[in-house]
């Protein structure tokens, strides 16, 4: 009898608890918002801590703006000063490790300054709903050593892949490898000189994954001009093309790390792809505009 009560009384405590957590409340700027899961002994996150995140976005209407849980991977981002009273990063910042809630931040503060007209499926004076549930709350330093790490490691994954996918296809006697580990197979040799850093470049591409399945390609449109070497394509085009010669025809091997690591780029290239590019280099010039 004396054990049923105290069993009772316990449950009893812990769907208070549970009411208490999942109560809707507003903080003392306007914020409403939710804790499913609060654990308070935990850092909370601070302004320029990098934050990992499963986040699903809904409207007033119940519709789902987008979600994580369906992308290749969690959301990653540095918690920035909140730009306005009751925005998202203020909620952020009242979250931990493991931590859960929901944030209804008002439509019009959130688009109202930088749009003049609301997203389709947000209408003016609504509130939208942020479901986040907190994976990883590091320093910029935790987080850059993290992914170190991450991208060592992965680098050996990817060398094992390629290894295999050259020995496939019999190109594994034909392969070069540059200084930064991404391959590349001459396929029709060009006599021109190769482009300096900074230099633009017409390419003719197709870019596909290791299936063969193409998820970008120029041939049959209009070759794409571009400067090289200076960050404005993947590492991997930086790294390869200043090796190829004007007229030459190559394919190139890109590892995830020189890719588009473990972000991918959603819908159409998975986390930690690596990926291939069949590209024909039809000129360089010198670019006008390089200081």
């Amino acid at each position: 009898m004396l054990f049923n009560r105290l069993a009772t009384a316990a449950l009893l405590v812990a769907a208070m608890a549970a009411c208490g957590r999942n109560r809707v409340e507003v903080s003392e700027t306007g914020l409403k918002y939710q804790l499913h899961e609060d654990n308070e002994e935990s850092r909370k996150a601070k302004v320029g801590d990098i934050m990992t995140i499963q986040l699903q976005l809904k409207n007033s209407k119940d519709s789902v703006l987008r979600d994580t849980h369906k992308e290749p991977a969690p959301l990653k981002l540095m918690l920035q000063v909140p730009p306005f009273k009751g925005s998202f990063e203020e909620g952020l910042a009242m979250l931990s490790k493991g931590d859960s809630a929901t944030f209804y931040v008002s439509a019009d503060s959130l688009f109202g300054r930088a749009m003049q007209a609301m997203p389709p499926g947000v209408t003016k004076g609504s509130d939208i709903t942020f479901n986040v549930k907190v994976l990883e709350v590091q320093s910029e330093e935790e987080y850059r050593k993290a992914e170190t790490t991450a991208a060592s490691k992965q680098k050996g994954v990817d060398d094992k892949i390629i290894a295999d996918y050259l020995a496939k296809n019999g190109l594994a006697g034909k392969a070069q490898k540059t200084e930064q580990g991404v391959y590349y197979v001459i396929t029709q040799p060009g006599s021109g000189p190769v482009p300096n850093r900074g230099d633009l470049i017409k390419v003719d591409y197709t870019g596909k994954l290791l299936d063969g399945k193409t998820f970008d390609s120029s041939v049959g449109k209009q070759p794409i001009e571009l400067p090289i070497g200076v960050g404005q394509v993947i590492p991997g085009w930086d790294d390869a093309m200043l090796k190829l010669h004007k007229g030459e025809k190559a394919t190139l091997i890109i590892p995830s790390t020189m890719a588009y690591g473990a972000q991918g780029s959603p819908p159409v290239i998975p986390a930690n792809a690596v990926l291939v590019f069949d590209v024909n280099l039809i000129d360089i010039r010198k670019n006008t505009q390089q200081p």
